[in-house]
Order: C-alpha cells, then sequence, then structure tokens
C-alpha cells in the first residue's frame, strides 16, 4: 500500500516503482575517489554513451579521437557526438571535482547543451524557452508513441514540473534511488528536444559523484536489454525493472 508521501512522489515524477525492491547499500567512498574512478574511465564511459545512441565507433577508435586523432572511414555526425559526448563527461568531472554540481536545471542544461549542441533544435534550453515548437515523441514500436508533456510557448510548464520533481525527489533519502529516479524523470519528462536520456544520465552520473559514489555507465553489450527496459518503463510508467536493470549496471556494493 502506497504512502501518502509516496503518492506525493510518484505525482510529481510520473511515474511509479516498487521501492521496497530498491538496492541501497552501495558503497559511498568520498569525491575525490569517485572522480578519479570516473577520470581513469572515461573513454569507456563515452563509448557506453556513444553506443546507447547507435554509434558506430568502436573502443578503440574512441580512444584515438580522444587522444586528438581523428579516424578514418567514420562520418563526421559520428564522430562529433562523441566528443561532444566527451566534453560533457569533461565538464561533468569539473563540476564535480570543483564542488560545483548541483542537481537543478542551470546543471542540466548544460549538460546538455554540449551534448546534444549539434543534434538537437534548441539545445540547453527546455522545449519551449526559445522560438521551436511542436512536441517530440518517443518511438516505442510501429505505430506506437509515448508523448512527453506538451511544448508551450516560454516552457513555464515543463520548469514547473522539473521544480516540482526535484523538491519531490530531495524527500528520497538514498542517494543511489534519488539518482537513478531522477534519469527516468528526466527520460520521461523529455525537457529537451533532444538528448534527454543522455543528459538526465549525465545528470545521475554527477549525483552519484557528488556524494562519493561511483557514476554508473550502461554497458555497450547491454544496449537492447536498456533499450527493452526503457520501452516496458514508458509503456507502464513504472520504472521497477529499470532500476533493477541500472542496479545490475553496478557493482561496488557494500
Amino acid at each position: 500500500m502506497k504512502t501518502s508521501g509516496e503518492n506525493s512522489l510518484y505525482g510529481a515524477l510520473g511515474f511509479t516503482w516498487d521501492r521496497s525492491a530498491v538496492r541501497h547499500d552501495a558503497v559511498v567512498h568520498d569525491v575525490p575517489r569517485a572522480t578519479w574512478r570516473f577520470r581513469r574511465t572515461l573513454p569507456e564511459y563515452v563509448w557506453d554513451a556513444a553506443v546507447l545512441e547507435g554509434n558506430p565507433f568502436t573502443y578503440p577508435e574512441v580512444q584515438t579521437l580522444l587522444d586528438g586523432v581523428t579516424v578514418g572511414g567514420r562520418k563526421l555526425s559520428d564522430e562529433q557526438q562523441v566528443l561532444n559526448l566527451a566534453e560533457a563527461a569533461n565538464e561533468l568531472y569539473r563540476l564535480v571535482f570543483s564542488d560545483e554540481f548541483r542537481l537543478d536545471k542551470p546543471t542540466s542544461d548544460r549538460m546538455n547543451l554540449l551534448i546534444a549542441r549539434d543534434e538537437a533544435i534548441e539545445a540547453g534550453l527546455f522545449r519551449g524557452e526559445g522560438k521551436a515548437g511542436g512536441t517530440p515523441r518517443v518511438r516505442l514500436g510501429p505505430n506506437e508513441w509515448y508523448e512527453p508533456p506538451p511544448t508551450e510557448p516560454g516552457g513555464a510548464n515543463l520548469r514547473r514540473i522539473h521544480q516540482e520533481g526535484l523538491e519531490a525527489l530531495a524527500a528520497v533519502a538514498d542517494v543511489f534511488e534519488q539518482a537513478i529516479a531522477y534519469f527516468l524523470f528526466g527520460a520521461l519528462m523529455q525537457f529537451y528536444f533532444d538528448g534527454n536520456k543522455r543528459t538526465s544520465r549525465y545528470v545521475m552520473a554527477g549525483w552519484l559523484m557528488s556524494h562519493g559514489i561511483d557514476a554508473i555507465s550502461i554497458p555497450a553489450g547491454r544496449r537492447q536489454e536498456f533499450n527493452t527496459e526503457m520501452i516496458r518503463f514508458y509503456r507502464a510508467k513504472d520504472g521497477t525493472g529499470m532500476f533493477a536493470f541500472m542496479a545490475s549496471c553496478y557493482d561496488d556494493w557494500g
């Protein structure tokens, strides 16, 4: 039976999950260790993120590109996507390491600007805050779509939804649960015209690291599983399966 607090939380975020099934034993270290590990594995983190978007770059090619060497035989758009993901990851590291990371709209906007600036109509702005209109849909299958809250002139509706979601998440005591819930919240509400899942995953990673918990990276080899679970999430508005999946991508448990 849901408590009144859970009903308020679910109502603000737009989805439910079985909170009793969420793991709460992620090992907490300190921020320097979390950021060091992120920095050390940054090429892998970027490659994982790129593969989830269908980018054909291999891990060695990503390493080569991040070393400043152009990779032949690849589309410029694919190359730029990798470079953007890397720049956003470096900025995320800087924000967390310098204690400037915040779970707020400006941080999310910054991540989206870096990640999606060559793909989104208006990167770094919530839908409606710029000049572009229309509400993008998420394709779930043949003739099946998920439609997020509408794009309204000025974007006040999305700013309100985001702020109410953050206020609801503040009542969640466990950082690991907070972080995954934020990722799903951003993916569901589609605050931006493009790059929503990438943006909210980077914010999730930053929130974890800023509390001394290692960032979660979804392995490239689990792309199909990730996509399948996300489609289930969009259809049912139930994040229980995604919480379990994200926990299975993490290995530093107490």
